[in-house]
């Protein structure tokens, strides 16, 4: 096999090595397979194209429209022409699948499902880009350092994105692929950095089991940058959050038949809708339920608590079920029930990705793309879609469990206990000491919900108060329960998490407490109706609903109980009749206006679903860190760059005048000559004399009489110093190498100069350095060895 084939396939293993880290992205993985053997045809036209030979922009483009043919073959074969050859309307096709990928990846969570095209196209299609770019670097233009950027990117965005344990793996995977493409890339210039790195060469005859020089010295830098990348980021901030962080804490639309949702927490603006200063009317919706201050309106549920906030599990969507919707987990046939249908409106400035519902739902009817999330049972926009102005018709389940049932649940199943009473480590010990407090003497897990929600709304001595700002973080709800002030989210995420180190299964849900009745007949929602309140789980009747929130939406009548000391106020209280309340009473805002506030262009702020540290923001420690990370990131590929701006001022800046001096300045003045056409593409020969090195680079230079005369003027003085008995100072030395210079740099070509400017072949001469300094060390250590051990003998 040549050496450029060798290269190729190394490029292409490469490659692939760096794709698998997106492998954690997609479920199921078999996409690499599909983008394996495309790149492996991409690969393959390249070495075609060089062996014919063509010309290098010839060959990259020969590889680009091969590339641009497979997708289409793949992608938009009906849209082609001929079912092969892209045209506007394949072109069209990829767009529109480009378009559906930006919106797959904005709303699913990891993994997302392979059935989403776009999202296949973009994974498929960066491959083979990053692909052609390092086939291009490496193999065509015999530039393999460089390539190592294209496959970093590849890497960074999957990282950026991977929210798995095994991140390392990939990044071994990367960094192996890398090194070998920089082994393979030539013996020649391997072998340059051998000599540096691998001390001299080995004699004939000696040590035949020990490795060429070429493949210990490849060791030896693999090892050292493996080290440095796995050291260097632990000494850098971590990175929390990034470019979709929003993305993952939360539910959202999906797509197609499957996958999985995951979007910004609807928390976000619950407050702000409790604040309005004028109630906006968002839903309206007309209903056969004799009971309307128990319709309340479901948007999702938040089941997965953190320590910090609650929010929504990532869970996988189908198809909206045709008919009725299967029977909510764990509800019996014993539990009563009676079907109501509501048909609700949507306002044309009300955009929701959710669909609001009474909870159960049993069947849907709603036109535009939406999907069924089965656990939760909610139904999320596909692709954009959402409520804005829409009407829908819901046929739900009303529930009348009795106490006794819910008294005498059994037992839940052992995973569904798992799942829903996990509490994070950082939950504050008062917590669950409150806890067994409030329940003490109990008799089972439903006395305890009913206990807990008696202690939140009527004899604990909470406040309802939409303008407190308790903050967030582990000890955010040990503060509320020592303010004893809050709105419907602290008292919710308190309740829930309250039941759950009591062994009791809960949850949060979000939506819209019961509206008002209207002269009409129908039932008005506005934004001041946004609520929150906990579900406990009960075997036998399912999820269940609880209010612990003072003033606020209507407590069930399955709780209200005729133990003494219970005060539990009037089911039948409506939620608009809350805003009497002086607690829950708007107030204006510095910062924003009312007339602002009306075209919702306030910032977004909620107590407990928004993080607050102290002024808000990252501490400075943490803002300093990521400034000098930054620096230090900006630095690296630009230091070859720096170092050698820094060594040509050196060599060409001020200098003494003796005769003293001459020698240095002399002989800095030509190896900043030499360097330069070194970096512009003329190496130098270190065997041949200053006159003949002086030749050459006139000769290859294919410099002016000008400039090969300054070539010349610099030589005889390097002459003078190294033969004169008596070295003088010669003048105009430094003019004469910025002449010639000039002259290099105006007969090389365009990415000649770049490259010299961005990458100096020269800079290799910092290793060099290191490799003497570390060299010489290594000698004083040995010879101070015998020194030693004849020392530690005489002591001995």
């Amino acid at each position: 096999m040549s050496g450029r084939a060798r290269l190729a396939l190394c490029a292409w293993a490469a490659t692939l090595m760096a794709a698998c880290a997106l492998l954690p992205l997609v479920d199921p993985a078999t996409w690499i397979l599909q983008a394996a053997v495309l790149l492996a045809v991409q690969t393959g036209v390249g070495a075609v194209a060089r062996r014919v030979p063509l010309a290098r922009p010839l060959t990259i483009a020969a590889q680009a429209l091969v590339t641009l043919v497979l997708l289409t073959l793949v992608f938009a074969r009906q849209q082609a022409v001929a079912g092969l050859f892209p045209g506007p309307q394949a072109f069209q096709h990829f767009a529109d699948l480009l378009r559906l990928g930006g919106d797959d990846i904005a709303r699913y969570a990891i993994p997302a499902p392979l059935e989403s095209e776009g999202i296949r196209l973009m994974l498929v299609g960066g491959v083979l880009v990053i692909g052609l770019l390092v086939d291009a670097l490496a193999v065509s233009f015999r530039s393999a350092a460089p390539a190592g950027l294209p496959l970093l990117a590849l890497y960074s965005v999957a990282a950026g994105l991977s929210e798995g344990g095994a991140d390392w793996l990939w990044f071994l995977l990367a960094a192996v692929g890398y090194l070998m493409l920089l082994l393979a890339e030539g013996r020649d210039r391997l072998s340059q950095w051998g000599r540096v790195f691998g001390g001299s060469p080995r004699a004939p005859g000696a040590g035949q089991g020990r490795a060429l020089a070429p493949v210990r010295t490849g060791r030896r830098i693999g090892a050292f940058a493996l080290g440095i990348a796995l050291v260097v980021p632990l000494a850098l901030p971590a990175m929390d959050g990034g470019l979709l962080d929003g993305a993952r804490g939360g539910v959202g639309p999906g797509s197609g038949g499957g996958g999985t949702i995951s979007a910004v927490n609807p928390l976000v603006s619950l407050r702000d809708s409790l604040n309005v200063d004028e109630d906006r009317e968002v839903l309206t919706l007309r209903t056969d339920s004799e009971n309307l201050s128990d319709l309340y309106l479901r948007i999702v549920s938040l089941d997965d608590f953190d320590g910090t906030t609650w929010k929504p599990s990532k869970r996988h969507i189908t198809a909206v079920p045709d008919g009725t919707f299967p029977t909510p987990a764990g509800l019996g046939p014993d539990v009563g029930r009676t079907e109501i249908r509501s048909l609700i409106s949507a306002a044309d400035d009300f955009a929701q990705d959710w669909l609001p519902m009474p909870y159960p739902p049993s069947a849907v009817r709603v036109a535009g793309n939406w999907r069924y999330e089965p656990v939760g049972m909610t139904l999320v926009g596909d692709h954009g879609q959402n409520t804005r102005g829409l009407t829908y018709e819901v046929r739900s389940l009303s529930l009348q469990p009795t106490a006794q049932q819910l008294a005498a649940a059994p037992q839940p199943s052992a995973a569904l206990l798992r799942e829903y009473t996990e509490l994070p480590d950082s939950l504050p010990g008062v917590v669950p000491r409150t806890a067994r407090e409030v329940t003490a003497g109990a008799a089972n897990p439903y006395e305890q919900a009913v206990r807990l929600q008696e202690y939140f709304a009527v004899n604990g001595g909470f406040e309802y108060d939409t303008q407190v700002d308790i903050g967030s973080g582990s000890d955010a709800i040990a503060r509320f329960l020592k303010e004893k002030e809050g709105f419907c989210v602290h008292f919710s995420f308190a309740m829930a998490a309250m039941a759950r180190s009591l062994g009791i299964p809960a949850r949060v849900a979000v939506g819209f407490a019961p509206g008002s009745p209207q002269a009409d007949g129908s039932v008005s929602v506005g934004l001041r109706d946004a609520h929150a309140w906990p579900e406990v789980y009960f075997e036998g009747v399912g999820w269940t609903r609880f209010e612990p929130t003072p003033t606020r939406g209507s407590t069930p009548a399955y709780t209200v109980t005729d133990r003494p000391g219970s005060s539990v106020p009037d089911p039948a209280l409506p939620s608009r009749n809350s805003q009497a309340e002086p607690s829950a009473a708007p107030s204006e805002s510095d910062a924003c206006s009312p007339e602002d506030k009306k075209l919702d262009a306030c910032a977004t702020e909620s107590a407990v679903a928004v993080p607050v540290t102290g002024g808000g923001g990252p501490p400075w420690y943490a803002l300093l860190g990521w400034v000098l990370a930054g620096l230090v990131v900006l630095s690296v590929p630009l230091a070859p760059l720096l170092w050698r701006l820094r060594v040509r001022a050196r060599r060409l800046g001020a200098h003494g005048r003796g005769e003293a001096d001459a020698g240095p300045h002399t002989l800095a003045v030509w190896q900043e000559l030499t360097d330069t056409a070194w970096d512009l593409g003329i190496l130098p020969e270190e065997s041949q004399t200053t006159r003949k090195a002086a030749a050459r680079v006139v000769r290859l230079g294919r410099l002016d009489p000008a400039a090969a005369a300054a070539v010349h003027r610099v030589a005889d003085a390097v002459e003078q110093v190294l033969y004169a008995p008596r070295p003088r100072p010669t003048a105009g030395l430094t003019e004469d190498v910025r002449l010639a210079t000039a002259g290099l740099r105006a007969t090389a070509g365009r990415a000649a100069r770049l490259r010299a400017r961005l990458a100096p072949r020269s800079a290799v001469r910092v290793a060099w350095a290191v490799s003497a300094r570390w060299a010489a060390l290594k000698r004083r250590v040995a010879a101070a060895r015998p020194v030693w051990r004849r020392t530690s003998d005489q002591q001995g």
